[in-house]
């Protein structure tokens, strides 16, 4: 696509003002209802929805077709982070009227630093056709860690700070508690972080990791930058509402792994497709509507297989808990 500074710039802004709206019907801290999060969550998905369908009638079908596929793989990659978002709620013993808090300003630091990394991408991809090759044995390499760990059941039950977060903590010492939404305070003369900035910075810096992975994966499928930026930013936009929508049924997606493995390693597959495509070798490349309509099957897959099998597991361990009482 070929996109005006104007359209950045008109962008940038409404994607602002969505985000001010948010906070600003949100700015009182209070417990999320599953009611509350779950109409946010339908609002997210149909702008994103209308902002794809503006594609389709002003660019055309190509530039749709990879934003939805983009926007979809983004969100289905967001579904997994929710899990370590868990665990760092917990760690840091975040109070349920401000976890929505946290997770607002924890997600824009995400957007923000996942720009810089999109703009890094279509830089080096723009002047190095190679990178392809590497994007795609990295994502075929994390298809196959999701799968080692599926299977192993590693799954990390205590979130562990990373060293940006450490040093911080050290350079500006840490309040022993809450207080409100504040974000530093006065104490002994000292200006000091409060928990609530601490677990901001966590829940922003680990969602940056995640693009080491959510980047390479979009970019197999589109290398414009403009989509890649914007089904990013629907994709982490919505995911504040779908931590408080679906948090208590993210054990029962005991297959994401699998069905995010399959997908990773698909599109790793594509980019090495493309990058001997570019290299002069002729070798069929996938279309699209192709990897649209696979992403979804995979998806819908995983999600049915997910429930049964976690239906079927809570059923033996009400057996086993009524052959204990009995």
């Amino acid at each position: 696509m070929d996109v005006s500074l104007t359209l950045w710039v008109l962008t940038i802004a409404g994607l602002c003002a969505l985000i001010a709206a948010d906070f600003f019907i949100g700015r009182k801290p209070h417990d999320v209802s599953v009611k509350e999060a779950g109409a946010w969550t339908i609002v997210w998905i149909v702008l994103a929805a209308l902002f794809g369908l503006g594609l389709l009638f002003f660019a055309g079908g190509q530039p749709a077709g990879e934003f939805f596929a983009g926007y979809i793989t983004e969100k289905s990659l967001s579904v997994d982070n929710l899990f370590v978002f868990v665990l760092i709620m917990a760690k840091f013993a975040v109070p349920s009227q401000y976890q929505q808090r946290v997770l607002l300003f924890g997600v824009l630091i995400a957007l923000v630093l996942r720009a810089i990394f999109i703009a890094a991408g279509a830089a080096i991809i723009a002047s190095f056709s190679w990178v392809f090759f590497i994007f795609g044995a990295f994502l075929i390499w994390t298809a196959w860690k999701l799968v080692q760990e599926a299977r192993a059941e590693e799954h990390d039950e205590e979130f562990e700070e990373n060293r940006l977060l450490k040093a911080a903590e050290r350079r500006f010492g840490v309040a022993d508690r809450y207080h409100g939404t504040k974000l530093f305070i006065q104490q002994n003369g000292k200006r000091i972080m409060t928990p609530m900035l601490v677990v901001m910075l966590a829940i922003g810096t680990t969602d940056v990791l995640f693009a080491l992975d959510s980047i390479p994966a979009i970019f197999g499928l589109t290398q414009d930058p403009y989509i890649v930026f914007t089904a990013n930013a629907f994709a982490l936009m919505g995911l504040r509402q779908l931590y408080f929508l679906i948090g208590g049924l993210l054990k029962k997606l005991v297959h994401l792994s699998y069905g995010l493995s399959i997908i990773l390693g698909f599109i790793g597959v594509k980019l090495v497709l493309h990058a001997l495509h570019e290299a002069g070798v002729h070798v069929p490349e996938i279309s699209i509507p192709f990897s649209l309509g696979f992403i979804v099957v995979v998806l819908a897959v995983t999600t049915v297989t997910s429930l049964m099998a976690s239906k079927k597991q809570t059923a033996a361990e009400k057996r086993d808990e009524e052959h204990v009482d009995v």
